[in-house]
């Protein structure tokens, strides 16, 4: 039996008898083993539409179920318990990969790309797909089953949600050569496609509306689509008036995400990451 369709059996039995343990042991290793090389992802982009792969999904699931605690302690000032399935990703110098020192983790089942540099400290996820020279800055997060791609600036305090379940969702998507500003939050399977700008400050989920102010659009997630930033947008931090009666005594207004121009020559070069930093 392949290996997709042994964990897609497997997930579904409850209550594990002992040979299906050792079966689901060795399944959820050897896709761990493909994650950490990229040769399976937890989501692809086939026919131009990003759609989820749920059997890579339930065998994450299936680990958290299988793992027990493990003491991870490096020393007494050291401590750390986690599920013993899933320790820290088991990087090497020929990988090249810059962990600069200070506190950062990186659990193994995540694919990390070359050149891909990592400023202390930050967090990347299992099922996280972090394609070549991305760089992912201070106390920066990249959730489980997270798709980056080539070339992207995750900013200082940046946040890519994560998605396990609903098992059919597609995660959060980063496009190539992105620029996430600092403190920002992108949640609940958005796709931002490539070129796009990220301002500091931006918090866009699934269910948030985004103002196209250059097209006269608004961008939304429906019943069978994910919200999609478009390619080359520049969206900053807005705010829209509440029209209830009550906010309009009150002269309140809520938070928006606003698309304010596209991508030009004169924001490449603020966003462009510095060659010599690398």
């Amino acid at each position: 039996m392949s290996l997709d369709k042994d964990i897609e059996k497997l997930f579904g039995i409850k209550e594990l008898s002992e040979k299906d343990r050792k079966r689901a042991l060795s399944a959820f290793r050897e896709m761990v083993k493909l994650l950490n090389k990229g040769e399976v992802r937890s989501a692809e982009k086939r026919d131009g539409v990003w759609r989820a792969n749920q059997w890579v999904k339930k065998g994450i699931l299936l680990g958290f179920r299988l793992g027990k605690l493990k003491d991870m302690s490096i020393d007494d000032n050291f401590r750390f318990y986690d599920k013993h399935l899933l320790p820290l990703k088991p990087l090497k110098i020929k990988d090249n990969v810059r962990v600069v020192p200070g506190g950062s983790s990186i659990r193994s089942g995540c694919y990390i790309g070359k050149g891909v540099i990592c400023m202390p400290p930050m967090y990347i996820n299992i099922g996280a797909y972090i394609d070549d020279n991305t760089l992912i800055d201070s106390n920066a997060l990249v959730g489980s089953c997270a798709q980056l791609g080539k070339k992207i600036h995750l900013s200082a305090a940046a946040q890519i949600g994560g998605v396990l379940e609903p098992i059919n969702s597609v995660p959060v998507v980063i496009e190539d050569e992105v620029m996430i500003g600092g403190n920002s939050g992108i949640y609940e399977g958005t796709i931002v496609q490539r070129r796009a700008v990220i301002g500091a400050g931006c918090i866009i989920t699934g269910s948030t509306p985004v103002y196209d102010t250059v097209n006269g659009k608004i961008y939304r997630r429906t019943a069978d689509e994910p919200l999609v930033i478009p390619e080359g947008a520049v969206v900053v931090p807005g705010s829209r008036p509440l029209k209830s009666q009550f906010g309009i005594e009150n002269n309140l207004s809520i938070y928006t995400p606003v698309i304010i121009k596209y991508r030009d020559e004169k924001t490449d070069a603020s966003t462009a990451l510095e060659e010599s930093l690398r």
